[in-house]
């Protein structure tokens, strides 16, 4: 039965995940790209930080490598990252977002190289690297003629965002802390929501409560809601049960779900290039994760044999 479980979290995660991409299409319509974000990060560090409030024996944060893993999460996971993301939304569609985003595992890889030498990132997996970009890059269908303007600016904001992610995710690597994993992502969501809040500001964005119209606020409940506060506890469950590379699959399933909600929901166009672009991304993760797929592939044939 936790087979079954397992498999139906998998998929429900790929969902709220991908669901996202299109829902911030949605909610673009309504509010400032920041501001969104931050009024997303709200309701999810207010469910979060309650949850880990009455659930953890250690909520709080005690310890200097506490404080800096949230400043390092929040900073650049959740406040840089998002605030590109969104604005970055501005011109793409749903599908080109989450297919940008897809880059997260492989940036990672590059960046655990590059810094603390922590990958097994051989030739094959620089070549991996170097198809995964190109693959972007037709993703991006760039126009020479006017390359400061359109998709092109969207994925080129997202993949910055992308590199956000990938150097936090390898600095909390060298940061001891006190707490759990869904502690520090319910503290570093506050840290971040208040940071965009700043930035929403900063950038002179008008500034407005919540939007009271249907889909505004079936956009931001689901953001806020299902696809940050649940999404993340149903991530970290799965790390705990599946282990790293196989929760990492869901990066290449939410593209597909987010492609096709947008063409459902939204009426967004799919081209040619943008499939090609996502299929030479997913061929740069294989050269990229070729030795851990060799370990573990034989590992899924036997679950999903099991469910079978």
């Amino acid at each position: 039965m936790s087979r079954y479980r397992n498999v139906l979290l998998f998929f429900t995660l790929s969902v709220l995940w991908g669901g996202s991409f299109v829902a911030i299409e949605v909610g673009l319509d309504y509010y400032s790209p920041v501001l969104y974000a931050a009024y997303r990060f709200d309701i999810a560090a207010l469910l979060l930080v309650t949850y880990v409030l009455v659930t953890e024996d250690a909520p709080l944060p005690r310890t200097r490598g506490d404080t800096a893993a949230i400043a390092l999460s929040g900073g650049l996971s959740v406040a840089a990252n998002n605030s590109l993301l969104f604005v970055g939304q501005q011109y793409t569609t749903s599908g080109i977002a989450a297919i940008t985003y897809s880059l997260v595992p492989i940036v990672t890889a590059a960046t655990a190289a590059a810094w603390v030498g922590a990958s097994s990132l051989d030739a094959r997996g620089a070549i991996g690297v170097v198809l995964a970009f190109l693959g972007v890059s037709l993703v991006a269908q760039p126009d020479p003629a006017n390359l400061v303007g359109g998709v092109t600016v969207g994925v080129a904001l997202i993949f910055v965002g992308v590199i956000a992610v990938s150097v936090a995710s390898v600095g909390l690597r060298v940061v001891e802390t006190s707490f759990s994993s869904i502690t520090l992502t319910g503290w570093a969501m506050l840290f971040g929501a208040a940071a965009m809040h700043g930035i929403s500001v900063g950038l002179g964005e008008p500034q407005r409560l919540p939007a009271t119209e249907l889909p505004a606020v079936v956009a931001l409940v689901f953001l806020g809601v299902f696809s940050s506060a649940l999404a993340y506890s149903i991530y970290f469950t799965l790390l705990d049960r599946l282990g790293a590379f196989e929760i990492n699959l869901v990066s290449y399933v939410v593209p597909v779900v987010a492609t096709v909600g947008g063409v459902v929901l939204l009426s967004e166009p799919v081209t040619w290039l943008t499939v090609a672009g996502f299929l030479v991304i997913v061929s740069g993760f294989v050269l990229v994760k070729r030795h851990a797929i060799a370990e573990e592939v034989p590992k899924l044939t036997a679950r999903v044999g099991g469910i079978l």
